[in-house]
């Protein structure tokens, strides 16, 4: 039985091992992020021999789970929902089993919004949306100096995006897809258009013409001044219909499969912003990974692979990032590291002189 052990930290070069299975999260705190990090792995043998499980795997709705990595944080700059991104990356190529398209297939029905270079000749990778990757997501908005939850508590973490809509963009307009109001998820859509500034929206003043064929500058500016007040007040009454809409459709993504179909979409992503006042509590958890008797993948259908006859001790490290872009604010495609700035990183590596 290989002997591992877990590391966290703000990123891949500033680990720091810490206790798997136990009730005290890692703290990470740096200009960009600051937040805290448990680790649960079902069978986990380190240096001090077996740990002890945490009750975390007898729960009724964490059944069949095998391992959990559980972060709680905020983001200390706005980061659209769009670029921040939660996966895998590594320092060398993979040396991937035979049959392991089966696993990848396996992998982008569970994630379809998974992209992938994992045959990648330098740095394999494997990253998605934070949001849509996420099997347990719950969001809430800090008032002042309030408290955060307890991370390490005795219920499994539940999808609540009840307060997301407090997170939308406010630069671009948000619309539904019909003119009705509808609660329903599938039916109404946010989708990003221009500005509703009233600079934007108004249009350009018509000046009072006078005999000489000259305006009155009194005229004009009494003019200007009635229709910035009627567009902020338009804009306003707008906003606050757009506002209830769009509580209304994010309330209805009561569930964690609603939630990641609903961002799926990159439109609905972008349309998110997250910031200081935005506390993110997710729970990354799964069974086909097993850690006792021996490192084995298990998918559904009988296919199973057992690791540690590929594994060649390179730490399996899982991040969470920034997506990277080009100086005009483009995605980096192609060549280049699709990653930017790491916010946190937890890495799970064989002990020296485990094999």
């Amino acid at each position: 039985m290989p002997r591992l052990r877990v590391l966290a930290g703000p990123t891949p070069t500033t680990l720091t091992p810490i206790s798997a299975n136990c009730s005290t999260p890692h703290i990470i705190s740096t200009p960009d992020f600051e937040g805290r990090v448990l680790v649960y792995i079902k069978g986990l043998n380190d240096s001090n021999s077996t740990v002890p499980e945490n009750e975390y795997f007898s729960r009724d709705d964490r059944k069949g789970i095998t391992w959990s990595i559980q972060v709680q944080g905020r983001f200390l700059q706005p980061r659209s929902a769009d670029d921040v991104l939660f996966g895998n990356t590594f320092d060398r190529p993979l040396k991937l089993p035979w049959g392991s398209s089966v696993a990848l297939k396996f992998m982008s029905i569970v994630d379809p919004t998974l992209e992938h270079d994992l045959a990648s000749p330098t740095k394999p990778w494997a990253l998605s949306p934070l949001i849509a990757t996420m099997p347990h997501f719950a969001h809430a908005r800090l008032k002042g100096d309030s408290e955060w939850p307890d991370l390490a508590s005795a219920s499994s973490l539940v999808d609540d995006i009840s307060q997301l809509y407090l997170a939308v963009n406010s630069r671009p307009a948000l619309t539904t897809s019909s003119s009705s109001s509808s609660s329903s998820s599938s039916s109404s859509l946010l989708t990003s258009s221009s500005s509703l500034s009233p600079s934007s929206t108004s249009s350009s003043p018509n000046f009072v013409q006078l005999e000489a064929g000259k305006s009155s500058p009194l005229s004009s500016h009494a003019h200007m001044q009635s229709d910035k007040n009627k567009n902020t007040e338009e804009h306003r009454k707008k906003r606050g219909k757009q506002s209830k809409s769009l509580e209304r459709i994010l309330s209805a993504l009561s569930t964690a499969d609603k939630r990641r179909k609903h961002f799926a979409s990159s439109a609905h992503r972008q349309a998110i912003v997250f910031g200081p006042h935005d506390l993110l509590t997710t729970d990354f958890c799964y069974g086909f990974l097993e850690f006792s008797p021996s490192l084995a993948l298990r998918l559904p259908g009988g296919v199973s692979f057992d690791l540690m006859h590929y594994w060649d001790g390179q730490p399996v490290r899982f991040v969470c990032c920034e997506r990277a872009k080009t100086q005009n604010g483009d995605p980096i495609e192609g060549e280049g590291d699709p990653w930017g700035k790491v916010f946190w990183c937890v890495t799970i590596e064989l002990e020296e002189g485990s094999s």
